[in-house]
């Protein structure tokens, strides 16, 4: 085990390679680290299990294909992010971490490249390790960039024979994947068909709740409904699997295309080619101490204003889907980091014997709990809310089902940049649509 030789050094240890952990890096480089008295003593150390960075949202389309996305703007290298920094204030390890020790203020990392294992002390950290799904197509989870691309190539092969394909969940990843796959593999109904006759390959959704995408309201969830029939997807609703046989069938990367029997929780089965598990997710916090997870999520218990971690010490945060203060979400964390960084910020200069009136108010977060979720079906089609306005069916063509985000450059902006972006053309697309709005609400009248 090889312990850190900079232990003088003045670590922020960045946990996680996405959204978040890329987010506060660039932040924290740029706006934190240039005005901290002995600056040169601070160093950013940015830790991730994939050496790359990929847009996750759009997995749904990316697993069908690797033509529908340019793929050197889907996957992103993390280094070359922060090439225009200088070298002593930043390093990357291509790495897990697999313990901390709040007390001592250290972390330990596995690293990838060597099998090495390190001990780094550290003076700021952050947990962004993000959370993993049941099924390997959406995500690293705690795996790295090589793992995804096997699992889309198994599961493209077993798509190529498949004459079924079930899916168990019906939050907007199981949606989404429907509607690519349905849309791919069948086609789409005429504009006057109300449903896709006798579709190539027939697809179902298995949801336990009364209807899908349960954080939107009932009728965008019809018309959600309404449009996956038109791709020839069913769905099934209050009804749960319970058993897969064979176990980890569309779970485990060399399972993922393996046919399966699923029983459902009212005794009934369904024989299918393909199953893909969409139910939720895991936070990736294995490694921390449960006394600061909150014990119901297993994500780590973080304070919704400040997030910090109270209960982890000094200096102690928490982001992302790995948080518990707020419900998992781009625009959540993209929204949290500004406040984030200000606050690391402000306790830094506190720490480094600055006064309460040279520092600043601190931040506080608060989470938008206005309906808001963007679910594009297939190609061209879509159903959502922003901030409790209902979207018509172009506009989140327009703004995510296009092309998932990527035309965002989320992952290849430095923070503020990407931030500032995204909020000004999301805010000119969202005027626009509530201008369009209230034109149909005058004409209605």
């Amino acid at each position: 085990m090889a312990q850190n030789g900079n232990s003088g050094s003045k670590n922020i240890i960045i946990l996680g390679g996405s959204y978040g952990g890329i987010s506060v890096a660039h932040c924290t480089l740029k706006h934190t680290i240039p005005v901290l008295p002995q600056k040169e003593d601070y160093k950013i150390i940015l830790v991730s299990t994939a050496s790359e960075a990929i847009c996750r949202p759009a997995c749904p389309r990316a697993l069908v294909s690797d033509d529908f996305f340019p793929q050197d703007k889907l996957f992103v290298g993390i280094p070359k992010q922060f090439e225009q920094y200088p070298v002593r204030h930043f390093e990357f390890i291509h790495g897990s971490a697999t313990a901390v020790d709040n007390k001592k203020r250290t972390v330990t990392i596995a690293t990838h490249v060597n099998d090495q294992t390190q001990v780094i002390n550290f003076h700021v950290l952050v947990i962004a390790t993000g959370a993993s799904t049941p099924s390997p197509l959406f995500g690293f989870g705690s795996n790295d960039e090589k793992t995804l691309r096997k699992a889309w190539t198994n599961f493209r092969t077993g798509l190529e024979t498949a004459k079924n394909i079930v899916i168990a969940g019906g939050g907007p990843v199981g949606v989404e994947t429907a509607g690519e796959l349905g849309e791919h593999l069948n086609g789409r109904a005429g504009f006057l068909g109300s449903s896709l006759q006798n579709p190539r390959v027939p697809i179902t959704v298995v949801t336990s709740g009364p209807h899908i995408l349960p954080n939107l309201r009932p009728s965008i969830a019809k018309t959600a409904e309404e449009y996956l029939a038109k791709v020839g997807v069913t769905v099934t609703k209050g009804k749960r699997v319970m058993s897969v046989d064979p176990p980890n069938a569309g779970s485990h990367i060399d399972k993922i295309n393996t046919k399966a029997t699923l029983k459902l929780d009212d005794g009934s089965t369904l024989e299918v080619d393909l199953f893909i598990p969409a139910t939720g997710y895991r936070p990736n916090t294995g490694f921390l101490s449960k006394d600061i997870l909150d014990a119901s999520t297993s994500q780590v218990a973080t304070n919704p204003f400040s997030l910090r971690v109270d209960k982890a010490g000094p200096r102690i945060y928490a982001i992302g889907d790995a948080s518990n203060y707020a419900r998992p979400a781009v625009h959540s964390i993209m929204a949290a980091v500004p406040i984030l960084g200000a606050n690391i910020k402000r306790d830094l200069l506190l720490a480094a014997g600055k006064a309460e009136s040279e520092v600043g108010a601190e931040q506080l977060f608060k989470e938008e709990k206005r309906e808001t979720q963007m679910v594009p079906i297939g190609k061209s089609k879509g159903v959502g809310a922003a901030m409790g306005w209902r979207l018509p069916s172009w506009a989140v063509w327009l703004i995510k089902g296009r092309d998932y985000w990527l035309w965002t450059r989320l992952l290849k902006m430095p923070y503020p940049a990407a931030n500032r972006a995204i909020t000004n053309q999301s805010e000119t697309l969202f005027n626009g649509i509530q201008y369009h709005l209230r034109d149909r609400q005058r004409d209605a009248t």
